[in-house]
């Protein structure tokens, strides 16, 4: 299964601990879809054609009306990346 480059930007941000929100209008169709990250950053990759692809493959999912989360085959399928945060090095 190909993933593409944004999708992999968002389903690693979704790794860490964020979600995806959707926004609609009053009519009830969709607007856009938002990418949190875990610290609250929006993810600009993330748009409403990025949450359609990842939807359809099936590797993300909300449970219970609540934000878009990665699932088991999203964690999967994703390829690992090393964290952008500092860690402490004992030498």
């Amino acid at each position: 299964m190909n993933i593409s480059r944004a999708e992999q930007r968002t389903l690693h941000a979704l790794a860490q601990g964020g979600g995806i929100k959707l926004i609609r209008d009053p009519n009830g169709s969709l607007l856009r879809a938002d990418c949190f990250t875990r610290d609250g950053l929006l993810l600009t990759d993330c748009n409403l054609s990025v949450w359609r692809k990842l939807k359809k493959k099936g590797l993300i999912a909300s449970i219970g009306g609540g934000p878009y989360r990665v699932n088991r085959d999203g964690l999967a399928r994703m390829r690992s990346q090393l964290d952008n945060r500092v860690s402490e090095r004992r030498w």
